[in-house]
């Protein structure tokens, strides 16, 4: 077996558009704003598939010890979800729970990384409180629908990137194309939705008690980390470690042995190829690099794409 290629779960969203069509050149459901597609995902409520129906879940079951190695335990879910987000209005403010409290909430923690794979001139994204913004004053701006002028915003660029820890504060403004890499959960507390209703013309529910429980009160003014060229590494936490790779016609492969651990491909822009397989892998692709399969990774032209590790 050699890379794990998956269908994508496309998800209307109020905030979403047709994006993905053009910029992946996907055929999108007709006659939706499509605001997120789920690449890889492996949730009793959502299953990644096969061309041939398959799901992921039923994979890892069969053939778990190649896939995530002879440690793994075959009923324990993939752990990480990918998602291609197309943000054509801003997303509500957010936060998700940390491991600390997400058990008493009813929740799953959720640290995620944002890699802006595209963004107009004048997208931005929030990220936690401007200096010196307490708990009672952000209340209190709840309170008023005042909350605006508390929150850090900045611009963001394609190539920048964020990791998103449990416990802040966040939403990404509109213009943003984004390719998310996060913790495998679902568990995200509505802070406040901008005044604005849902696809069912009802304003969309509030989460407030469990945000101001998960909220980090001391998470000020945080960046991205910037557009830079060259191999190097964007996030490494406890949950993953995600690397930038760019190559050309000219660069050395990328060799990657069997029987060290699973990983995952996101291909950004161009064409990457394993010349061990003759397998291609294109703009948008989210693929898994199976622990018992070896890859030797290049490609013909400029391409850019991330690795994700020691989820495992």
């Amino acid at each position: 077996m050699s890379w794990i290629r998956l269908e994508p779960l496309y998800q209307e969203r109020v905030w979403g558009g047709r994006n993905l069509e053009s910029f992946l050149r996907r055929k999108l459901p007709q006659d939706k704003v499509i605001g997120e597609s789920w690449e890889i995902v492996d949730r009793p409520e959502a299953q990644s598939k096969f061309e041939s129906g398959v799901t992921l879940r039923t994979l890892i079951e069969r053939e778990s010890a190649h896939i995530m190695g002879p440690e793994w335990d075959p009923q324990r879910p993939f752990p990480i979800l990918v998602k291609w987000l197309d943000c054509q209005a801003r997303l509500s403010l957010q936060v998700h729970p940390p491991a600390s409290i997400a058990p008493e909430l009813g929740g799953e923690p959720k640290t995620e990384n944002w890699y802006i794979a595209d963004a107009k001139e004048d997208a931005a994204l929030i990220l936690g409180l401007k200096h010196g913004v307490t708990q009672d004053a952000f209340e209190a701006g709840i309170e008023t629908t005042s909350l605006e002028p508390l929150l850090h915003r900045i611009p963001s660029k394609p190539g920048d990137s964020v990791l998103v820890e449990s416990g802040r504060l966040h939403a990404i403004d509109a213009g943003n194309l984004i390719l998310e890499i996060q913790q495998n959960s679902d568990t995200t507390y509505r802070v406040y939705d901008w005044g604005r209703v849902g696809l069912d013309g009802k304003p969309r529910t509030l989460h407030l008690e469990e945000s101001i429980k998960s909220i980090d009160f001391n998470d000020f003014e945080p960046d991205t980390l910037k557009h830079r060229s060259g191999d190097h590494v964007l996030a490494d936490c406890a949950e993953f470690r995600i690397r930038k790779f760019e190559m050309n016609a000219e660069s050395e492969p990328l060799n990657i042995a069997a029987n060290q651990q699973a990983r995952m491909l996101h291909v950004v822009e161009g064409e990457v190829i394993d010349s061990l397989s003759e397998g291609i892998a294109r703009k948008g692709d989210n693929l898994i690099l199976p622990y018992g399969a070896a890859f030797e990774l290049s490609s013909k032209g400029n391409s850019t794409f991330l690795m994700t590790d020691n989820f495992s």
